[in-house]
């Protein structure tokens, strides 16, 4: 069985974003990047169903600049067996039918049994990709699962949380899965992961090699990034001392006389 598990290097939550001149992306130089959280799960996943299964690969796969090989390295140092990096600029600037293009283009070159993609990257949080690539794949998919079982003849049982309640699906490899919260809790690197995975291999596409450029081109004209904007600064607040009269009057006075509503 061969699994492939598509990760996206995201800035850390702890980092804080500036925004470049022209507010068309973020500056990297001071910025920390991870695997996005939700591909953590996806990765464990795809372990886990590699220690069940004997014969089983995992291969990683991250579209990015030099970001993308450091959360290959994390990828690896985890227990993957194999890491490709489609090495693009600013794939900020690309949207997710253009990212789902590149994706399942490197994906077609093998065949993969199992696709396990986080249910969204926190960076953007389209949480688009994974139903593209089933798409454009053509094979099964299910989305936001919080428990996959693999049954007899190449089929599956998945558990998927749907708006106030779960769903129970079925259908038969390949397929796409996208991996919710829930579905496992993601195992650290070890010390001796991170060092062989040093020494590992990551082998390297870009768009040319892949022969999508001129696709690429055509569908990502169809959607422009016109700008980022940070979150406005919350607003402050104000403790109203005294007794509860005293505090409807303050308050009834702040109302009227700066938030105007009365």
């Amino acid at each position: 069985m061969k699994i492939a598990v598509c990760v996206k290097a995201v800035p850390d939550t702890e980092t804080k974003i500036v925004l470049n001149s022209d507010k068309t992306n973020i500056e990297t130089n001071q910025v920390k990047f991870i695997t996005s959280p939700y591909d953590e799960f996806a990765i464990e996943e795809a372990l886990k169903i590699k220690e069940a299964n004997s014969g089983t690969t995992v291969t990683a796969i991250s579209m990015g600049s030099n970001e993308a090989k450091d959360v290959l390295r994390d990828s690896l140092a985890r227990g993957v067996d194999e890491a490709i990096h489609i090495n693009v600029d600013k794939p900020l600037d690309f949207s997710p039918l253009t990212t789902g293009k590149i994706l399942a283009k490197s994906l077609s070159l093998d065949s993969y049994d199992i696709i396990l993609c986080g249910q969204q990257g926190v960076g953007t949080d389209h949480s688009q990709v994974p139903a593209i690539l089933a798409q454009l794949l053509n094979i099964t998919q299910a989305t936001f699962i919080v428990k996959l079982t693999l049954k007899e003849n190449n089929t599956f049982l998945a558990e998927r949380e749907i708006e106030g309640s779960h769903e129970i699906v079925s259908g038969k490899l390949p397929a796409v899965f996208s991996a919710q919260k829930g579905l496992n809790e993601p195992r650290y690197p070890s010390i001796k992961g991170v060092m062989a995975a040093r020494k590992k291999e990551i082998k390297t596409l870009d768009l040319t090699s892949l022969n999508v450029a001129e696709e690429v081109s055509k569908t990502n004209s169809l959607v422009k990034l016109k700008a980022l904007c940070l979150p406005q600064n919350k607003t402050s607040s104000k403790n109203i001392e005294g007794d509860p009269d005293q505090q409807v009057k303050a308050l009834v006075d702040l109302l009227r006389q700066e938030a105007k509503v009365l």
